[in-house]
């Protein structure tokens, strides 16, 4: 039986008086009954939650209320249980630590490329310019070993911090080709495009939602295996099945 809604969620957006949203959403996300972490940031939010249909409704609501939020998109899936023992609200450096304080994407997002458009880059073997579509992943090594896309770029980073490096010695293997940066929920892949444009390189695209968007609007075709997640289900198929049910 899966009675429980898990939530995944980001948004890169100029917060400010940290400790004083942190103490507010603690409130609300208590209320609610949630467990699962929330990371604040200067540069945006990033949260994991997970609880009953009304108390993340009730949630979602409260945190939409504030202008800042009213446009989060939230990525959905299901479990028997709880992936999470405990509810956290951190107030972080970054909510994704990349160490290059120059990439703001609130500033401004690279382009994106939405799920179903990629699965037909991928059928048919190019984008619609006719360019060779090229998947990179942006994640950990251990991460990449549960699942990814077929023939994907892979550099076996250990953290997300070794990613810039690793753009500055592989980047003549993109000329000629579309980029696609694509990590678990989108935040990542989000700054590594940002990146990677800023670097120079040329028709570089992030995910849109991160492979649990592909997989929930998709079905998942070209992935292979499936999506390590930071909780107790350690990894989702591409039906969006945690591999503990």
């Amino acid at each position: 039986m899966t009675s429980v809604v898990n939530i995944a969620a980001y948004k890169f957006v100029t917060l400010d008086s940290l400790p004083e949203l942190r103490a507010r959403l603690l409130v609300q996300a208590g209320d609610a009954a949630l467990k699962g972490t929330i990371l604040l940031a200067e540069e945006g939010i990033n949260l994991f939650l997970a609880g009953a249909a009304e108390g993340i409704d009730a949630f979602l609501r409260g945190l939409r209320a504030d202008a800042r939020f009213a446009d989060l998109e939230v990525k959905f899936s299901h479990s028997g249980e709880a992936p999470f023992r405990k509810l956290l609200v951190k107030i972080k450096r970054e909510i994704i630590r990349m160490d290059h304080p120059a990439i703001r994407p609130a500033a401004g997002r690279a382009p994106g490329v939405d799920a179903h458009t990629l699965a037909r880059w991928l059928e048919q073997g190019a984008d619609d310019a006719g360019r060779p579509v090229v998947m990179l992943d942006t994640r950990n090594a251990f991460e990449v070993d549960e699942g990814t896309f077929k023939n994907a770029i892979d550099w076996r980073i250990d953290r997300f911090t070794q990613f810039p490096a690793a753009v500055q010695a592989n980047r003549a293997q993109f000329e000629g080709k579309t980029v696609v940066s694509f990590c678990t929920g989108g935040i990542r892949c989000e700054k590594a495009a940002i990146y990677m444009n800023e670097a120079g390189i040329q028709n570089v695209y992030q995910l849109d939602g991160g492979i649990l968007k592909y997989f929930e609007e998709t079905g998942g075709p070209g992935y292979e295996g499936k999506c390590f997640v930071f909780d107790e289900r350690i990894s989702l198929d591409p039906a969006l099945a945690p591999s503990n049910a």
